[in-house]
């Protein structure tokens, strides 16, 4: 199960290895889109939950492996994390995708080798945009983080009764090929910029958002370096025989 900013991409991604996936979402903007991405890609054995982390189990059953894609820091993380402790089978994990963040706590730019075909996306033009239509205030799906996301989720899932925690790094450096509509889906699958947020003037920020990749590139074309990525598990414990 994926529960996270913009479930259609990491749902479909372990599509491949599970023999049913769900992605959980609150905004069903977005798991319109991921349905639709899980047609266009031939996924048969995705299924889709209108959610908030909160509001689980939500009958969804039990699970080999709940995946939170950089998002576990805007729940209410213990709460969820008990929660999920009871979804998991033994010896299920708990997984959080992040990308690795620089001092201050942002995503870090990578610049561009000489031999990438075209320029970076716009972020952050994209991020100032957003700041004019929402505020300084950081958003977090319903609610505002004014002083940042919380750390130390190892307390948290100790308390929850996970153990046996893991870190692996994914190296930065990927580079992949963007286009106009990859950078207006990317922004809408945010937590921080999602369609809802920006409520009867959604339409006027999407027409100025797509204004910024065409000032960009002509050929709406992008080349983006992938920052690197952590992926943290935890464990319930195994039953013993």
């Amino acid at each position: 199960m994926d529960v996270g900013c913009g479930p259609g991409t990491v749902t479909l991604a372990l599509a491949p290895l599970f023999a049913e996936v769900v992605g959980v979402d609150p905004d069903a903007d977005m798991l319109t889109e991921a349905g639709q991405q899980a047609i266009r890609r031939g996924v048969a054995n995705a299924r889709w939950c209108l959610a908030r982390a909160e509001e689980l189990p939500a009958g969804l059953g039990r699970f080999r492996a709940v995946v939170f894609a950089n998002s576990f820091h805007w729940t209410d993380r213990d709460r969820v994390a008990a929660t999920v402790f009871e979804m998991l089978t033994p010896g299920g994990a708990f997984v959080h995708l992040s990308e690795v963040k620089d001092r201050s706590g942002e995503s870090a730019v990578l610049p561009l080798p000489p031999s990438a075909s075209y320029p970076a996306p716009p972020y952050a033009q994209v991020h100032e945009l957003t700041r004019r239509y929402l505020g300084p205030v950081r958003r977090a799906g319903q609610g505002t983080l004014p002083d940042g996301t919380p750390d130390r989720e190892d307390l948290v899932l100790a308390r929850a009764g996970f153990e046996n925690f893991q870190r692996h790094v994914v190296a930065a450096g990927q580079l992949l090929q963007r286009d106009a509509d990859d950078v207006v889906a990317w922004v809408f699958s945010r937590s921080v910029s999602a369609p809802h947020l920006f409520g009867d003037d959604v339409a006027d920020f999407e027409r100025d958002l797509r204004a910024l990749p065409r000032q960009a590139s002509p050929d709406n074309r992008f080349t983006e370096c992938l920052p690197a990525t952590e992926i943290m598990t935890w464990r319930t414990p195994r039953v013993q025989p």
